[in-house]
């Protein structure tokens, strides 16, 4: 037998990722998972940020029940918007393909 041929991958670039595709999916889909939690770390780190600044004028020990009911609308605003953002970041991936398509005109 010939073994498998064409061992030789050509365009393997620095995203590891790039190379993975057509391996196994279960691979593909552990990195993808990865990364999903990685963005939401960031959404929650960008979130308590934005929220803390917006809500807390006067630092102290514990949260009044004004800055707490900020805090809980920036927080429930923040997840809608992210959750807009993550719908549309799910549909844009499904028509992907045509996408970059039209990119590498």
């Amino acid at each position: 037998g010939k073994g498998n041929t064409g061992g030789s991958s050509t365009g393997m670039d620095a995203s590891s990722a790039a190379g993975l595709s057509g391996a196994d999916p279960q691979l593909q889909r552990f990195i993808e998972v990865e990364t999903q939690k990685q963005r939401f770390q960031q959404l929650v780190h960008q979130m308590t940020e934005l929220c803390w600044e917006k809500c807390m004028d006067k630092p102290g020990p514990k949260l009044d029940s004004r800055a707490e009911t900020c805090f809980v609308n920036c927080v429930e605003r923040f997840i809608d918007t992210s959750q807009f953002i993550l719908n549309r970041l799910e549909q844009t991936q499904k028509s992907k393909s045509a996408f970059s398509e039209s990119l590498s005109d």
